[in-house]
């Protein structure tokens, strides 16, 4: 028998987020199929989303991971990807486990290699469905669009922070820009909810105060870190020194960013473009998209922007109030754009 999410009513506010989902963002029709994988925890959302799909008309399988597998996962079930394979537009809304990133890859190779429109919705909650899923999408994706272009002709650029940041990232034009404002497309998956540029940074040198959140598991056990952040010394793309008064993050942090020999390189130099996000709330998948810069250590996800190198993990670290400047020309003060 199929995995259902939803045997009772679906809780009418998650609908606005889940029909901007469906309808905005995935632009679902209703000839197109969809697969839709989620987990035992997150199968509110699934069902609200599961619904949305319903009244398009789409067929549609939906699949709960702990129906098919043990958590955490080694290896994405084979069903599931065989059934990606045969859809046009796929969601994977679900909560990460320690060690699941290589089976998040597995699927989204199914993704790339099959040019799927497809909505990563990792650690998705009931808040974010409630706020970030609720933005003008459209607005974001032409602001999104403004901005890459400018990003395209930028070799440097510049980003300092009331609290300590001080941070420089030189571009190469054969390292891709790409955006991923909300609005999904078959030549790259993204992230719900969406609202962010970004590109494999040719080097970066500085101090980053990770004073937001730092991503992967490690997001939902240290949450906002505005009272206790991680400071961040980078010379010539690799951490050279780690220090937080919370010894517990700063530990683990090295200890994830020592996993493979590009760990703790900088994959990734980015953007966020989402203006409903307006507040850390402790969670990456938002937080990434606040109006500021984040950057990555590890994969830089070279299918994509051509880098010419790979990692097995990819950890996100997000700041607070930024200035930033492209080529010494400012494009925005405490957070706010100026383009």
């Amino acid at each position: 028998m199929p995995d259902r999410a939803y045997l009772h009513p679906i809780d009418p506010e998650l609908v606005p987020g889940a029909r901007n989902a469906i309808d905005v963002c995935l632009r679902l029709k209703p000839w197109e199929r969809i697969t839709i994988i989620t987990d035992t925890a997150t199968r509110e959302i699934a069902a609200a989303l599961q619904k949305e799909v319903e009244r398009v008309g789409s067929e549609y399988r939906l699949f709960v991971l702990e129906h098919h597998a043990r958590r955490p996962l080694k290896f994405m079930p084979e069903i599931m990807l065989d059934d990606l394979a045969l859809s046009q537009v796929s969601i994977f809304a679900a909560q990460t486990q320690p060690g699941e990133l290589s089976s998040r890859t597995q699927m989204t190779t199914v993704v790339n290699n099959h040019r799927i429109r497809h909505a990563h919705m990792v650690n998705i909650n009931r808040q974010i469905m409630l706020e970030g899923m609720r933005a003008d999408f459209v607005k974001i994706d032409e602001l999104s669009q403004r901005l890459v272009e400018r990003a395209r002709q930028v070799k440097r650029v510049t980003c300092k922070t009331p609290h300590g940041t001080e941070f420089e990232a030189e571009l190469s034009p054969k390292l891709k820009w790409l955006k991923t404002s909300g609005i999904i497309r078959r030549d790259k998956w993204g992230n719900l909810p969406g609202g962010e540029i970004f590109t494999s940074p040719q080097n970066t040198n500085g101090i980053f105060v990770v004073d937001g959140v730092v991503g992967d598991y490690l997001c939902e056990r240290f949450g906002d870190l505005k009272e206790n952040p991680l400071t961040i010394e980078v010379e010539n793309n690799r951490i050279v020194d780690l220090r937080s008064e919370n010894k517990d993050l700063r530990d683990e942090f090295r200890a994830y960013t020592s996993t493979d020999e590009n760990s703790n390189r900088v994959g990734e130099f980015a953007i966020g473009t989402n203006t409903a996000c307006t507040h850390v709330i402790g969670h990456i998948l938002q937080d990434e998209k606040i109006p500021g810069v984040h950057i990555a250590f590890g994969h830089p996800y070279a299918e994509h922007t051509g880098a010419k190198w790979l990692s097995k993990t990819h950890i996100d670290c997000v700041g607070r109030d930024f200035d930033v400047w492209f080529n010494g020309e400012q494009v925005m003060q405490r957070g706010k754009f100026l383009v």
